[in-house]
């Protein structure tokens, strides 16, 4: 049976071990600094991310203590070489200002335009040159029109083939 003086006593060594376990768990997380660091955990560790330089970094705790290592930026890489390539553009323009114009007789109006749509008149050579088809005999024209009429009776016949086999009438 329990008494009250032992729940009493369990009730008291439950506060006191939840009020011992409080500032434990508070000393394991580690100070961000005023909101500094913004820490999110993941599979081997943790990354910190500095809210006031944007730097990222893994932290992991492999036996020895933890330790952080800054994540590459590519975000750093590019604007590096955006710069460069700007830079390099401004010493290309300059030069080709300190060359002069380089275009001999350029015209300042544009050429008239022409109509690409109506066919330019044939040149002596052009008229010279026709093209001629020779046109299928009667024999070429018999042979196809019979071709074509056996094809026809073929398919004619297997439409009829067709229907009587989905009638039943086999």
């Amino acid at each position: 049976m329990i008494t009250a003086t032992s729940q009493n006593l369990s009730a008291a060594v439950l506060i006191v071990s939840l009020a011992g376990f409080g500032p434990a768990t508070a000393q394991s997380v580690p100070d961000v600094e005023n909101g500094r660091y913004s820490l999110s955990t993941v599979a081997d560790g943790v990354i910190r991310l500095d809210t006031r330089t944007g730097a990222v970094s893994t932290c992991n705790n492999s036996g020895a203590g933890w330790a952080c290592y800054a994540v590459p930026d590519e975000r750093a890489a590019l604007d590096a070489e955006i710069g460069r390539l700007q830079s390099e553009n401004e010493k290309l323009k300059a030069q080709l200002v300190a060359r002069g114009p380089t275009v001999a007789g350029k015209i300042d109006e544009p050429l008239p335009k022409t109509d690409s749509l109506k066919p330019s008149p044939p040149k002596a050579a052009e008229g010279e040159r026709k093209i001629e088809i020779p046109l299928p005999s009667d024999r070429d024209m018999d042979r196809v029109m019979s071709f074509l009429e056996q094809a026809w009776r073929r398919l004619v016949e297997m439409a009829n083939r067709m229907q009587k086999d989905f009638s039943g009438k086999i």
